[in-house]
């Protein structure tokens, strides 16, 4: 689960939840969160990512986390955000990136030719080190 969740992050549910155990399993949602567009009795599928309080359609894409299904074997999972790939809009959905941060991390992206590895997200503006241990499991290069 990303965007405007309680705790945003990967969960691994049991074979045949739905969008509605996710919410649960992330903490509900945060206050002014939007719902709009997003079904809570469909059926998850293996590794899918939802994303809350983003608009639907493609640009939610590639989102932060995702919900892995198991039933023992365990699941894949939607990979982490990329930040050579992402929007600012996707960006936007990651715990404690805003509209200004996700621009300062596509400015970096763009002003250095992307990013070799995650540990150079230290250098973007906005950027500390509790920060950083927030979205470190959550991006890839």
């Amino acid at each position: 689960m990303s965007g405007k969740v309680r705790r945003p992050g990967i969960r691994e549910l049991p074979s045949g939840a739905r969008v509605a155990d996710a919410l649960r399993a992330a903490g509900g949602v945060r206050d002014g969160a939007d719902l709009t567009g997003l079904n809570r009795a469909r059926v998850l599928m293996d590794g899918e990512q939802i994303v809350v309080g983003a608009p639907p359609g493609p640009s939610t894409a590639g989102g932060a986390a995702g919900v892995a299904m198991g039933g023992g074997g365990g699941g894949a999972v939607a990979g982490p955000v990329s930040l050579n790939t992402a929007t600012v809009e996707q960006l936007d959905t990651l715990p404690g990136v805003g509209p200004v941060l996700a621009q300062h991390i596509v400015d970096y992206r763009t002003q250095h030719g992307g990013f070799r590895s995650i540990d150079e997200l230290r250098e973007v503006n906005g950027i500390g080190d509790r920060r950083f241990a927030d979205l470190q499991p959550l991006v890839g290069p």
